[in-house]
């Protein structure tokens, strides 16, 4: 079972994206997505919305997402968030089909 968590973060005068940036360039990103457990971890600009970030966040189990949750990198994501007053829509999906045979049924 993964657990698939949609973040739409929302702020003001492109500070979403600066957010994005700074995670990426301080390699917050390469210690998550290099963290046992952690199957992606991108963000993504909607076109409709400038002052928002999409980051799609996944993991192969509610443990690993948890041990994540408790981490000190957890805690450099919540400060940084702060720095650049940063509010979230969070939306959590848990795979019902783990061996991906889901193909045939969307055709359908």
């Amino acid at each position: 079972m993964s657990i698939t968590i949609n973040i739409l973060y929302t702020g003001k005068n492109g500070n979403a994206k600066k957010f994005a940036e700074e995670m990426l360039k301080g390699g917050i990103v390469d210690k998550i997505r290099k963290t046992k457990g952690n199957l992606r971890y991108e963000y993504f600009l909607p076109l409709e919305d400038n002052e928002s970030v999409l980051l799609i966040d996944s993991w192969e189990s509610q443990t690993a997402l948890d041990k994540h949750h408790t981490s000190a990198t957890m805690q450099e994501i919540a400060a940084l968030r702060d720095k650049y007053d940063l509010h979230m829509n969070v939306k959590r999906y848990v795979e019902d089909n783990p061996n991906g045979k889901d193909e045939k049924f969307i055709r359908k």
